[in-house]
């Protein structure tokens, strides 16, 4: 356990809450940014995040704020857990406050369109003197402060990154391992959302157990040969960040992305599917810059263009599903550990 620190956690999501509950409860003053004045004072008076998990104490090492400069300037971590359509503006705006060789680590599961850019890229653009890092994994908030064992992946080429991440959130119920590939870990992290989304909408039309494990080990495939293109590990596909966070999100209704899909196969639209979840699901503009990067590099994606059909172009289900099935039929297992 590393001495006590300051951390600063901006964005006052689910996540972002439950990785700052676990900072604050191993003993780390903790400032949990809220870009709502009124909702950080609230959630400050009532121990409480309302808004994303309602019912948890949060521990009283967290101050809530919504002070952008009190938190961050403070503090030797910084974690942006904010979605991906602000995670610039965010970045830019801490940029300022940033001590020295400060450490900030992204845990925002997504890509920006401009440029098919990853938040960690976002990070190395906008900051200077930081050390930089990404956590991933099959992490759900709800089940993170109801303190199931749960496992992450910090990924840095830093190994003090490494060290200090892991120090301040190791915990009984929170197990924190080590990777390299930070581009591989992000990816996986930002790809799973596309096949949570296939998967929930097979689900609702009644696919079996035989068409999940199929539309599952497909994805991990996809996953693996597109981020194998971009220069990424596809060992990386087998760990927590990888197949991990892929089994969680596409089985569970406890994924944003998932329920997308469920409400797609109810027969309802899309405006109405995310309307209906009320918060962000990163899977559905992911797909759209997933599909045109993938034909851009000639990358063979077919769930990811049978999902940006549906998504996009309204073409029925049941002519998507047919022309998976009587499409190309590659390889089951593609690669040998060989580049």
């Amino acid at each position: 356990m590393s001495n006590e620190l300051t951390i600063a956690v901006l964005g006052g999501g689910s996540f972002g809450t439950a990785i700052a509950n676990i900072i604050a409860v191993n003993g780390h003053h903790t400032y949990l940014w809220m870009r709502d004045a009124e909702r950080a004072a609230r959630s400050q008076a009532s121990r409480e995040n309302p808004e994303y998990l309602p019912g948890y104490v949060l521990d009283d090492n967290i101050t809530m704020t919504a002070d952008l400069e009190l938190a961050v300037s403070k503090s030797d971590v910084v974690f942006i857990s904010v979605p991906s359509s602000s995670f610039r503006d965010v970045t830019r705006q801490v940029a300022p406050f940033l001590k020295p060789d400060a450490i900030v680590i992204s845990t925002t599961k997504g890509i920006e369109s401009e440029n098919f850019t990853l938040m960690s890229q976002i990070l190395e653009q906008e900051l200077s003197q930081v050390r930089i890092g990404v956590l991933s994994g099959p992490n759900f908030a709800k089940e993170i402060v109801q303190q199931q064992q749960t496992g992450s992946v910090i990924a840095s080429d830093d190994d003090s990154v490494i060290k200090c991440i892991q120090d301040i959130l190791c915990s009984p119920s929170f197990r924190v391992y080590a990777n390299k590939d930070r581009y591989g870990v992000e990816l996986g992290g930002a790809l799973k959302n596309i096949y949570a989304i296939v998967s929930g909408l097979a689900v609702a039309v009644g696919s079996g157990k035989n068409t999940q494990a199929m539309l599952l080990t497909r994805s991990l495939a996809e996953m693996g040969r597109f981020a194998h293109e971009l220069g990424a590990d596809p060992m990386t596909f087998l760990g927590l960040a990888g197949v991990g966070d892929l089994i969680l999100t596409c089985t569970s209704d406890l994924s944003r992305n998932y329920r997308i899909g469920e409400a797609l196969g109810q027969g309802k639209t899309l405006e109405q599917a995310v309307k209906e979840i009320g918060q962000v699901a990163e899977g559905v503009n992911t797909v759209r810059i997933v599909k045109h990067k993938a034909d851009e590099l000639g990358v063979y994606m077919p769930l990811v263009s049978g999902m940006y059909d549906i998504l996009f172009e309204q073409r029925p289900l049941a002519e998507v599903a047919k022309g998976l099935m009587m499409g190309e039929q590659n390889s089951d297992v593609e690669y040998s550990g060989k580049s």
